[in-house]
């Protein structure tokens, strides 16, 4: 399977959409996108939640008579046109708006964790954009050179300073981030934080600093958390997580040698065999990362490859998410 065809299983990832960013400066065909009977509206409140329908299976999109109806005053974001043609926007409500449409449509709003749990796969990677994009602007209204105040242009995607004298370009933030699966022969190597319930374990990870390689990062957050040197990385796919603003890079690493020494990051590591994962999971001793994260997937990718193992089809305890 290639990294692709990887990616696109992760949550969030699964998102069919032409973003057409050539056309953000275009107004005719904003204009016209914005009046199209096709087009459809996400609306966020300001915490971030989307307005869904009443069972929560799925995002309630405005059309363009409800937009007008509703939020006639919001200004759009572009998001992009899907394979049926249909222009996609964001609308981000107040608090009082949003309530009055979700009490009008018979809907609800929903976190993205939740959503990512039960949308389909295109309604997720839509949630997780508008939302990483809604972050960005509700955080972005002056100039970090000047302190001059921004005003958004190109469909939302860009802050333009409103000092001539700066005339500063700000974009959306993305902070890249690796996660990683790390194997010593057939074993797997996984570390807990204080906070997390009980049993739980998942792979390590980190942010990418200035200068430095993935490859670099991996073996950097590696030694930093459990102690363990990575002597090679494969990338294995990637996952958008605006919670608010990341990028995980998954990968898979090899160990040089097994020894633990656990930094001041993380409680505790260990590694695990896959009889030992397995029994362990069953039992409920050791809880997972829910499959909301790409870590189930790089730990599924290592118990298929060291045991022959389907993860899924392994008795999962429940644990409080």
């Amino acid at each position: 399977m290639s990294a692709e065809s990887r990616s696109r299983l992760n949550v969030f990832a699964g998102l069919a959409l032409d973003r057409c960013s050539e056309r953000r400066p275009d107004r005719a065909w904003l204009d016209q996108a914005l009046h199209s009977p096709k087009s459809r509206f996400v609306v966020l409140d300001p915490d971030g939640k989307a307005l869904a329908g009443p069972d929560a299976q799925h995002l309630r999109l405005l059309d363009v008579s409800q937009q007008g109806e509703w939020l006639a005053q919001a200004s759009p974001t572009l998001l992009g046109v899907d394979e049926n043609h249909a222009p996609h926007f964001l609308l981000a409500a107040d608090a009082a708006d949003a309530q009055r449409i979700a009490d009008a449509n018979g809907g609800q709003f929903i976190d993205l964790r939740s959503a990512g749990r039960v949308l389909p796969a295109f309604e997720a990677g839509l949630f997780a954009y508008a939302r990483g994009l809604a972050h960005w602007q509700a955080r972005t209204h002056w100039c970090s050179a000047c302190g001059s105040a921004l005003a958004l242009e190109w469909a939302g995607h860009r802050a333009h300073c409103s000092n001539p004298a700066c005339a500063i370009e700000h974009y959306p933030r993305t902070d890249p981030a690796i996660i990683v699966i790390v194997t010593w022969r057939d074993a797997c190597l996984l570390g807990r934080q204080a906070a997390w319930p009980r049993g739980r374990f998942s792979t390590l990870a980190g942010f990418v600093e200035p200068g430095e390689t993935l490859e670099d990062a991996v073996r950097r957050e590696v030694f930093e958390e459990a102690g363990v040197r990575v002597v090679d990385s494969d990338y294995h796919s990637s996952q958008p997580w605006p919670f608010p603003s990341s990028l995980m890079l998954g990968f898979t690493a090899r160990a040089d040698d097994p020894t633990i020494k656990v930094g001041d990051e993380i409680e505790e590591a260990r590694w695990f065999e896959v009889d030992e994962f397995v029994s362990d999971v069953a039992s409920g001793v050791l809880g997972l990362p829910p499959p909301l994260s790409v870590s189930w997937r790089l730990i599924e990718h290592w118990l298929k490859q060291a045991g022959g193992l389907e993860l899924s089809e392994l008795k999962l305890p429940t644990l409080r998410q």
